[in-house]
């Protein structure tokens, strides 16, 4: 069960997301008896890490609080195929009205979290932790980073406004690498900061900056091992994150190098949304319906 707090703005996207789809009102799910009842179950097609309950269950509850939602699954567990996820109970045309909604939510963060637990498994027993970047889908990023932390890996900056990231337009713009780290050393702001580099001599003036990071840009293997023994010889090491191209293939021999971090953008960038189904329980929602509907 993961123990991962949400989003503060959890509710605020939840509304916002019914409001882009319901808009002015469902005008298929009122073609059902306003008092008709149904019920519905929800599996899983292909195995993923279940994550998204805190989102489904605020779309339910903000549609009608007395819908019912019960889940066979908890965050962070693993789901095998053609398991069966949650049962949702209550008024028909709210199970109708929200199915769309939750689901997105379910099958996006449930990938999310999938692609994350791939790589952290990977890199177990290295020491090493896998972060994500700042390549999310727009309005979703701290549902997508939830979903990270829930799989397994660790999140870089939330934004532009937690971390400093100096990268090579930076640096041309500061006039160089030494004068980019000093001017976020006077700016104040109690935050990391973390130079791009793409050598190892650009990696030394990160160290003589007084850098607190260095993202090892594009480096090869032979040119990580080097990098980690340079800085490891450093009085004053930094904390060494690869990036750029990194698959499942080649990430556990990047942090075998001896890296502390790898990032990946592609666990929120390209995921492929987990294939779920709602299926409704017909002779419930018959029956109510049937009870519902005026004789003759």
């Amino acid at each position: 069960m993961s123990l991962v707090p949400v989003p503060g703005d959890l509710g605020v996207q939840v509304a916002r997301a019914l409001e882009e789809d319901i808009g002015g009102g469902d005008l298929t799910a009122a073609l059902i008896p306003a008092t008709a009842a149904a019920r519905a179950s929800v599996i899983t097609r292909e195995s993923a890490i279940l994550c998204g309950i805190p989102y489904v269950d605020a779309v339910f509850a903000r549609l009608d609080p007395n819908v019912e939602v019960r889940w066979h699954a908890a965050e962070g567990d693993a789901v095998a195929a053609n398991q069966a996820l949650f049962e949702v109970k209550g008024p028909a045309r709210v199970l109708l009205t929200g199915e769309r909604t939750a689901l997105n939510f379910l099958q996006l963060l449930s990938a999310t979290a999938t692609a994350a637990h791939a790589y952290a498994e990977r890199l177990e027993g290295t020491g090493c932790r896998v972060l994500d970047t700042r390549k999310t889908i727009p309005g979703l990023r701290s549902a997508q980073k939830y979903a990270v932390r829930v799989g397994g890996g660790q999140n870089h900056r939330i934004g532009l406004f937690d971390g400093i990231l100096i990268k090579e337009n930076h640096i041309m713009a500061a006039g160089s690498l030494e004068k980019a780290v000093a001017a976020a050393r006077k700016s104040g702001n109690r935050v990391p900061v973390e130079v791009e580099v793409e050598s190892l001599e650009e990696l030394r003036q990160a160290i003589a900056a007084g850098a607190d990071i260095a993202l090892l840009d594009d480096f090869t293997l032979q040119a990580l091992a080097e990098a980690v023994a340079l800085n490891r010889a450093a009085a004053r090491p930094l904390k060494l994150e690869a990036s750029g191209g990194v698959t499942l293939d080649t990430v556990r021999k990047i942090a075998e190098t001896g890296v502390d971090y790898v990032s990946v953008g592609s666990i929120t960038k390209h995921v492929r949304a987990v294939d779920l189904s709602m299926r409704f329980t017909v002779d419930d929602w018959m029956r109510a319906s049937r009870r519902s509907d005026p004789p003759g």
